[in-house]
Parts: C-alpha cells; structure tokens; sequence
C-alpha cells in the first residue's frame, strides 16, 4: 500500500510537482484522500528522476517518513528534471528491507513502483520463481512483493517486450496466481509512462503536447484529473494516453 505518482514534462523543481500542490505526493504521505487501504505513509519513501543527456535515471529513497527528511527538502527545491517517478510507502510487512524496499526500483532506464499487495506472500507466487532466472532472484533489491513484481516487469523487458505489455502479461500472470492481489503498477523511462489500474485508485492529468501525471490520486482541484477505470493499463506520453481494459484471468 502506497501512494505514487510519475511526470513527464517541461523541466521543473521536483519540489514543484512532488511537494507543491495542496494535495501532494508529500502531503499524502500522511493525509491521502482517496487510499483504499492503509492510511499513513510512513514507512519510506523514494523519488527518482532523469538529467538531461543521461538515460539512467538518479534515485534518492530512505527508510523514514518523507516529512522527516531535510536533505530531501533541499533535494526537491534545487534539482530540476524533465521526467520523474516517486512514491512514499506504506509497508504490507514491517520491517521489509527498509531503504531497499521503498520504491522507486531502477534498472537501466526504468523507474518502476507498485501500490498494492500481494495476499499470501510469498507463498502465493512460489509457482513463478521458476520463470525468472537465478542471477535475477540473486539480485533482486529487497524481499518483499514489490521487489519480485519488479523482477517479473523487469525479465519482459530485457527480452524485448515494451513497457506497456510488460506491465499487463505481469499483472495477469500475477493475478492468476494470486486473484486477490492489488496491482497498480507504475513504470517510466523518461519519456513515457505506462500504468495499471487493478485494485486501487490511478489518476492521470494531461496536457496535450506538454505534459502528463499519472498519480495514485489527484494533487489539486483542476477539472483536467481523469479516473482510470478498474482493471485498466495506461499507456500515455506528452502526446496522448491511450487506456486498454485488462480481462480477469480466466478460472
């Protein structure tokens, strides 16, 4: 359970679209509107994000809450970037790895988050080590649900899959093995944002030609928010966002 939000855009502060707004990422860290489960943020919280010229994207994350965090502070008022992805977590088990569970998880040019859970973990998705490689489970960043669904996102991708598919086959490979699980998955690599909308809320705000945010729940008033619906993959660049129904794994 978590609250996560991606941008891609304009340079800007990260402060400016992360702490601003009056419903910010930051302040959902301890007051969210519209979380369905859990209701503090507390238990860590990351933000990476991209410089000009260098694919591979920069990660700050710490273990505490983000309010606490004074170098963060300084970090989101000075640092600009075109693309970002950050997230404040709220941990389905304590004490899971710490620094290394909070999201965002980075490999290559990919930033990638999961809000939701895993019932059962990790028995319930026992059956799909045997897809992964060794090295992959040997290096994966944390032992927690989220560290093994980036593993999976991640093992589509090197083989060629684009973020977007990489995201569905994942979430109904998931689902199969474990229908109650909750599977908002959010990936980036700098220029766009691929999406899940699958047992929590997902937002996105557009302008087209400019920007896009797609979030976990809106940061301010504007009219502009869309709800993705339910069972959804968001797929959207500065361009456009295309939204594709995901079908329930067959019994």
């Amino acid at each position: 359970m978590c609250r996560h939000l991606a941008y891609v855009g304009p340079p800007v502060p990260l402060g400016e679209v992360l702490d601003a707004p009056p419903h910010s990422l930051f302040r959902q860290s301890w007051a969210p509107r519209r979380q369905r489960y859990g209701t503090v943020n507390a238990d860590g919280f990351g933000v990476g994000w991209y410089a000009d010229g260098d694919p591979a994207p920069a990660r700050y994350r710490r273990a505490g809450p983000i309010w606490g965090d004074r170098s963060y502070a300084d970090l989101a008022r000075v640092v600009r970037s075109g693309a970002l992805l950050a997230a404040v977590r709220d941990a389905t088990l304590a004490g899971a790895d710490g620094e290394a569970a909070a999201a965002p998880y980075a490999s290559g040019p990919w930033l990638f988050s999961h809000n939701g859970a895993v019932p059962g973990w990790p028995d319930s998705l026992a059956p799909l080590v045997s897809t992964l490689p060794a090295a992959d489970l040997l290096s994966m960043e944390a032992r927690c649900d989220a560290a093994f669904l980036w593993a999976l996102v991640l093992r589509r991708l090197r083989s060629g899959d684009d973020e977007a598919q990489a995201l569905a086959d994942t979430v109904l490979e998931v689902a199969e093995a474990a229908p109650a699980a909750r599977l908002n998955l959010l990936l980036t690599n700098g220029e766009t944002i691929a999406a899940t909308a699958w047992g929590d809320t997902l937002w996105y705000l557009a302008r087209p030609g400019r920007s896009v945010v797609v979030a976990s729940e809106p940061y301010d008033g504007d009219p502009h928010w869309t709800e993705v619906p339910d069972r959804t993959l968001l797929a959207a660049d500065r361009t456009d966002v295309l939204l594709t129904p995901l079908k329930e794994p067959s019994a």
